[in-house]
């Protein structure tokens, strides 16, 4: 296969490594494997219009994306439709959606997955037409990804640490806002703290990911919690992924949902990772198969078993 790489040198784990000897030996391992590979790598600025360029070409089968968040979901919503199938080389700081796949989370072993790695579909989702791989909130995790982005961090590690805090702030200063949400021919009408609306189900037992990247519906999570106390309780069982089992949260699943926010105050969602402006109504929708994606062979192994 033809892979290109575009990896975000500021994004993730690559700013933290030496990413010549890093590509070199991806280009080995790639190339022994029967493989060709061409590797740009570019500042975050650059991303977007290098992915655009590659998408484009009708030589390249896989696109490699390298980053955070925000790098892999650009490529995602680049492939989306296409033949052209995304291989996530996991450099950000959870790495969920990826981890939903199967993919090692060690740089190297990942690319020693894609070398005898297999394509297949996986589902996509759009708030508004716009694409998303794992989620799209609003609430608490907006607010928390606010006030993180007013600190600062240079590794993996000090982001971690920034999220504790942000969240830390974020539930001794809760705010619930008025929603209805519109399921099929269900109208709720709630005051909650936190709606997240995510690509397929999570799992449960780990943390927040689909154990079924193809199960074609949405995953809507209502927070219920409101005092302090219980948004403690609520985000300690999202930590241990106790989704079923927890009493601050309700679950609906659907392949189409509509949010709309009783709110005069100008408010900001999150989709994968990255602030957006949310409008006073937003669609989300499930799109089953939308994205070929690269993974571990064993993957596809098990999931046949």
């Amino acid at each position: 296969m033809r892979f290109a790489a575009v990896l975000n040198k500021e994004g993730g784990t690559l700013r933290t490594i030496d990413l010549s000897a890093f590509t070199d030996r991806m280009r080995q391992t790639l190339e022994a494997a029967g493989h060709s590979i061409d590797i740009d790598i570019v500042a975050g600025k650059d991303v977007v219009a290098t992915l655009d360029r590659i998408a484009s070409k009708h030589s390249v089968d896989i696109v490699l994306a390298g980053g955070g968040d925000g790098t892999i979901s650009a490529a995602a919503a680049r492939l989306m439709g296409r033949k052209k199938a995304l291989a996530i080389l996991p450099a950000g700081t959870m790495n969920l959606f990826a981890r939903g796949l199967s993919i090692p989370q060690a740089l190297d072993a990942a690319v020693k997955s894609f070398a005898d790695g297999e394509v297949i579909a996986v589902d996509m989702a759009t708030a508004n037409g716009k694409p998303f791989v794992h989620q799209f909130s609003i609430g608490m995790h907006a607010k928390m990804v606010q006030l993180r982005q007013t600190m600062e961090f240079g590794s993996r590690l000090g982001k971690m640490r920034a999220s504790v805090k942000a969240a830390w702030a974020a539930i001794n200063n809760p705010s619930a806002m008025k929603v209805t949400l519109t399921i099929g021919e269900a109208e709720i009408v709630t005051r909650t703290t936190g709606i997240g609306v995510t690509n397929n189900l999570f799992g449960e037992g780990h943390l927040p990911y689909a154990d079924n990247p193809a199960g074609g519906v949405l995953g809507i999570y209502v927070t219920v919690a409101r005092r302090r106390g219980e948004l403690v309780r609520f985000l300690f069982d999202v930590a241990r992924g106790k989704w079923r089992d927890s009493e601050h949260v309700e679950i609906h699943q659907a392949d189409r949902v509509i949010l709309k926010v009783h709110s005069a105050k100008k408010r900001r969602a999150v989709m994968d990772g990255e602030l957006v402006g949310l409008d006073r109504e937003t669609t989300v929708e499930i799109h089953p198969g939308a994205l070929n994606v690269l993974v571990p062979a064993r993957a596809v192994q098990a999931e046949a078993a």
